[in-house]
């Protein structure tokens, strides 16, 4: 069996960060792992409160893994602080893993902070030049391109400018975009166009973490990059089809979507 690691923070109503993951590597069929480096006190309207784990715990946690399993891919997500980067880059390069996945989370659903803003520029420094794969979101994007992103060939020149800054593939995501999302991927010579229909649902949440979750899943399978996002892409549109009406904000899609479909196949 293929083992995936996370490294991200906590959202204790399930529905985002390392449950989601886990949720997402399950539904794909691989061995989960997490290495948890906030604790987020949030649910499907606000967060609460978030409570940052210290670097040495965060390495501690990836040294636990590292020296006594293989790793077939890492998703990164939340990563709110240059302390918390520094310490999980430090381990990215002591241990090298391969299929890093890079979901550069920044905001939660519902607009609240969830990366200091002055350390945006740690991330593109010390965690970007990593990714074997980047997956922002558009306002994530014109944070680190540090241009406005108003349409689809602004996305490309994004992409581009975010590749140059060290990223092996960059996916930006067009969810924020009016009419269907279309998804663009750049690997610094080529574009891919991933098109689905947008779906009129406001549970949302968690579908960032989930669809790079998807990708590092479908890479640590053996697939290649673009194969990797279309059947990620195929995936997320269908838990967000299937999403869950759950509490009062922005619920969570349905990991399991197909599993709950057709039954578990115990036989």
């Amino acid at each position: 069996m293929k083992k995936v690691l996370t490294i991200a923070g906590s959202d204790c109503s399930g529905g985002a960060g390392i449950q989601a993951d886990l949720k997402t590597f399950s539904a794909h069929g691989v061995y989960g792992m997490s290495v948890i480096v906030s604790v987020v006190a949030e649910n499907t309207s606000r967060v609460i409160d978030i409570q940052d784990i210290s670097p040495d715990m965060i390495e501690k946690q990836i040294d636990a893994i590292f020296e006594d399993i293989e790793v077939d891919a890492v998703k990164i997500g939340m990563l709110s602080n240059a302390l918390c980067m520094e310490a999980v880059a430090r381990k990215l390069e002591e241990y090298k893993p391969k299929n890093i996945v890079i979901d550069p989370v920044m905001y939660a659903k519902n607009g609240s902070p969830l990366m200091e803003p002055n350390s945006i520029n740690t991330l593109i420094k010390v965690i970007l030049p990593y990714a074997d794969i980047l997956t922002p979101n558009i306002p994530e994007a014109e944070k680190i391109s540090n241009i406005k992103i108003g349409n689809y060939e602004d996305m490309e020149r994004a992409a581009k400018i975010i590749y140059e800054m060290g990223s092996k593939n960059v996916l930006l995501k067009g969810g924020h975009a009016i009419g269907d999302p279309i998804d663009i991927l750049y690997d610094g010579r080529d574009f891919h166009y991933y098109k689905s229909k947008r779906i009129d649902t406001k549970n949302t949440h968690g579908t960032g973490c989930t669809f790079s979750s998807a990708i590092a899943s479908n890479l640590a399978l053996g697939m290649g990059v673009p194969a990797a996002v279309e059947r990620a892409k195929k995936y997320i549109t269908t838990a967000i089809e299937h999403s869950l009406d759950i509490g009062k904000g922005h619920g969570p899609t349905h990991h399991f979507y197909d599993l709950y479909k057709n039954g578990l196949n115990i036989g």
